[in-house]
């Protein structure tokens, strides 16, 4: 018994070993985010322009006299223009912020990614399992239907029955080249996440699947590593560090600097201090900031409300499908009921027809046991994308 759970522990830690293997492959070679990696690092310096004081500016003025003897007249001056103190520090605050909201939007953009190619390795492994599983019905199809062209031959069973194990044979055929079809379609999916490089994912047994037990728990780790709503976060915070900045920039602006003047033998010089007086440029924008702040708040809290509720759903959804999935493991699935009804078909205790019958009730069991593994990784991914 101990020997038996080893197997299965290596054998379970294999396949999750060659999934987070693609994983990590289509993250290094995807070149959708090596886009959006690119494109953060360009965004990133744009946000950290605009944070610094305008640019000084300087002055020289030479004018003629007249008439002549009263001289030229020679000015220079440089001054360098100042918002309040405070709104530098408010907009360096921002530019942080927004960069951060940046790496949480590349995250996300990843997540999705590898969310979809975890769907796929998940089909995949439902492909290759079902395709197993149909080589073994197609090589039975195969058997029956030459076994029947045999008896035909030597006149013991009619053209009837004869055409019954042909039509059988066709639809289990066709079956099988629509479930190669698919996973070789499943694929070339793969291969187009990894950058167009080749990528081989030859598992066909689903690994074991342990639930949280406690949803409660759960949902608070998950919300704290969800991209999504800590995004959403920033764009509140975002707002409310918007308001401090307008505040700032809607108190006086300075403006410091050095000037001269010089007419002939006489030359004054000196400095120069100016102040700006906020009265109608920027008003109502911290009016609309605030409001701004207040749908950002809504915003987060519909965020909120909608994860935790779809969270719940698919927790839900996977106990349910986890528990049918335990049904069918402790039903009698195996090979032995086919090797029983070919036994008993040849001995002519059943007809061609009960035995295909049989045979399609026990393979509609394997196939629904197949679809509700499927259907149970699938969801459970789903609810656990934030891992990614």
């Amino acid at each position: 018994m101990k020997k038996l759970l080893f197997i299965l522990l290596i054998f379970c830690a294999s396949q999750l070993y060659a999934q987070q293997s693609v994983l990590e492959k289509i993250e290094q070679n995807n070149t959708v985010l090596s886009a959006l990696r690119k494109q953060a690092d360009a965004e990133k310096i744009a946000n950290r322009t605009g944070i610094y004081p305008e640019n000084p500016e300087v002055e020289f003025h030479y004018l003629w006299g007249n008439p002549a003897v009263s001289g030229n007249r020679v000015d220079f001056s440089a001054t360098q223009s100042f918002d309040f103190p405070t709104a530098y520090y408010y907009k360096r605050k921002i530019s942080d912020t927004q960069n951060q909201q940046l790496d949480l939007k590349y995250l996300s953009e990843r997540k999705n990614v590898l969310l979809e190619a975890q769907f796929i390795c998940i089909r995949l492994i439902y492909q290759n399992a079902l395709s197993r599983e149909l080589a073994k019905r197609l090589s039975h199809a195969q058997q029956i239907a030459a076994a029947y062209q045999t008896k035909f031959d030597k006149g013991d069973v009619s053209v009837l029955d004869l055409n019954k194990s042909k039509i059988n044979l066709l639809n289990v055929q066709k079956e099988y080249d629509s479930a190669v079809t698919e996973k070789d379609f499943l694929s070339a999916e793969l291969i187009r996440l990894n950058g167009g490089n080749s990528l081989d994912f030859p598992v066909a047994e689903f690994s074991p699947i342990l639930l949280p037990g406690n949803f409660e728990q759960w949902y608070d780790e998950q919300k704290a590593k969800n991209q999504g709503l800590q995004y959403l976060q920033q764009e509140t915070a975002l707002s409310r560090k918007n308001e401090k900045l307008q505040r700032s920039l809607n108190l006086p602006k300075i403006s410091a600097g050095y000037m001269s003047e010089k007419v002939l033998t006489e030359q004054f010089q000196g400095l120069t201090l100016g102040i700006s007086i906020p009265l109608w440029e920027n008003k109502n924008t911290v009016k609309r900031i605030k409001a701004q702040t207040l749908a950002n708040q809504e915003t987060e809290s519909d965020g909120n409300l909608r994860f935790y509720n779809e969270s719940q759903a698919l927790y839900k959804k996977a106990v349910h499908l986890q528990k049918i999935a335990n049904d069918y493991k402790q039903s009698d699935l195996s090979d032995d009921t086919v090797v029983l009804l070919k036994k008993a078909l040849d001995a002519g205790e059943i007809s061609l027809i009960d035995y295909i019958l049989e045979w399609s009730m026990y393979y509609e069991s394997v196939n629904n046991r197949l679809e509700t593994e499927r259907d149970l990784h699938l969801t459970v991914a789903e609810l656990m994308q934030w891992e990614l």
